[in-house]
C-alpha cells in the first residue's frame, strides 16, 4: 500500500496525555512531520513498558522541535499555562486533547470519587482543552484544527467501563456541538474512537484479541498506539479541510 506523507512545519501542535500510549505516538507522529509540539501531561516520564524517554526529548532525537509542560487536564487553569507556552511558538494552530484515565469499576460499585476523577480528566478536559484552544485561535485570526479522543465505547457498552463510556459518549457529542459553533471562526473539531488498543490503560488486550482471531473474529490482531496517529494528522491537515464534526473510528472492526 502507498503511504501519505503530512507536512506541518511551522504549526504548532498541543497533545495533552503525550507522555505514553497513544498520546506519545500522536507527539510523535506530529514531530515527524515537522510540528512543534507541546506535551501537556501529569509527568514527563512515559508509563509503558519500553521507553525511556520522554516524548519531548523523543522529538528533539528525531531532529524535531518540542516541550513538556506539566498539566492536570483537569484545572483549566493549568491546560491554559500549556496554551500559553505554545505562544512561544506562535500559538495553537492543532488541539489534541488526548488526556484519559480509567477505573475499571462495576455498576454499583462507582463511587462519586471515582465518577469525579474519570470525568474530571477525560470530559472536562477534553471540554475546557477545547474551549481554551479554540479562544487562542480565534484572538490569533487562525483557522485551526481539534481532535479529541472518543472510543468505541461511546456507542458499545462494556462490562464495568459505564463511568468511562460516559465520559467518551460526552466527548463526541462535545465534538459536534462544538463543531457546529467553532464552524463560524474557521475552526474544525473533529474526534478519533479507537478501538481496545495494547497499552499501559488495557492491560492483556493483545492476548484478547488472539483469542478473537482464533475464532475468524474481529479485531484479527491487538490495536497498537502506532495504528492511530495518521487518523489524527488527516483530520489536523488541509486534506480534512471539509471534515467537521465527524468521529474517525480506527477499532480494527471490533465495532462491527
Amino acid at each position: 500500500m502507498g503511504t501519505i506523507d503530512a507536512d506541518f512545519a511551522d504549526e504548532t501542535v498541543v497533545v495533552t496525555g503525550g507522555s505514553s500510549g497513544i498520546g506519545r505516538a500522536v507527539a510523535l507522529g506530529f514531530g515527524d512531520a515537522g510540528a512543534t509540539v507541546i506535551n501537556a501531561d501529569v509527568r514527563a516520564a512515559p508509563k509503558d513498558v519500553g521507553p525511556e524517554t520522554p516524548t519531548h526529548e523523543a522529538i528533539e532525537e528525531r531532529g524535531g522541535a518540542a516541550a513538556f509542560v506539566e498539566t492536570d487536564v483537569s484545572e483549566p487553569a493549568q491546560i491554559e499555562t500549556a496554551i500559553e507556552a505554545a505562544r512561544e511558538f506562535g500559538g495553537v494552530d492543532v488541539m489534541v486533547n488526548n488526556a484519559g484515565v480509567h477505573r475499571s469499576r462495576e455498576f454499583l460499585d462507582v463511587t462519586p470519587e471515582d465518577f469525579e476523577f474519570v470525568h474530571g480528566v477525560n470530559l472536562r478536559g477534553a471540554f475546557f482543552g477545547t474551549q481554551l484552544a479554540a479562544k487562542d485561535m480565534i484572538d490569533r485570526g487562525v483557522e485551526g484544527a481539534i481532535v479529541n479522543t472518543s472510543s468505541t465505547t461511546a456507542e458499545r457498552a462494556e462490562w464495568d467501563h459505564s463511568h468511562y463510556a460516559t465520559t467518551k459518549g460526552g466527548i463526541r457529542m462535545l465534538t459536534r456541538s462544538a463543531a457546529l459553533e467553532l464552524d463560524g471562526h474557521g475552526i474544525r473539531v473533529n474526534a478519533v474512537a479507537p478501538g481496545p488498543i495494547a497499552t499501559e490503560i488495557r492491560e492483556g488486550w493483545a492476548e484478547e484479541a488472539s483469542e478473537i482471531a482464533d475464532t475468524g473474529g474481529l479485531p484479527s490482531r491487538a490495536g497498537t498506539p502506532e495504528d492511530l496517529p495518521a487518523a489524527y494528522l488527516y483530520l489536523a491537515s488541509e486534506g480534512a479541510g471539509y471534515v467537521t464534526g465527524e468521529t474517525v473510528w480506527v477499532d480494527g472492526g471490533a465495532s462491527l
